[in-house]
């Protein structure tokens, strides 16, 4: 999954991006859940960064539903 950027989400409209946000929970959960069960994951900043991408999806959608 490409990180998407501020601008990238705000150009998409509001079904867009409530299907992104799908995709990238399901990926931060499979993410999750591999770290939990190997004990280390390979690569801690890729959950991290999903994290704030889901953060800055949610924050976009909530300035959406207000405008309207």
């Amino acid at each position: 999954m490409v990180i998407l950027r501020s601008k990238e989400i705000r150009e998409m409209d509001v079904d867009e991006i409530q299907k992104k946000l799908d995709e990238l929970k399901a990926e931060y959960a499979k993410n999750i859940s591999k770290s939990s069960a190997a004990g280390i994951y390979e690569n801690p900043g890729k959950i991290k960064e999903l994290k704030r991408t889901i953060a800055r999806v949610l924050t976009i959608m909530n300035e959406k539903q207000k405008e309207t």
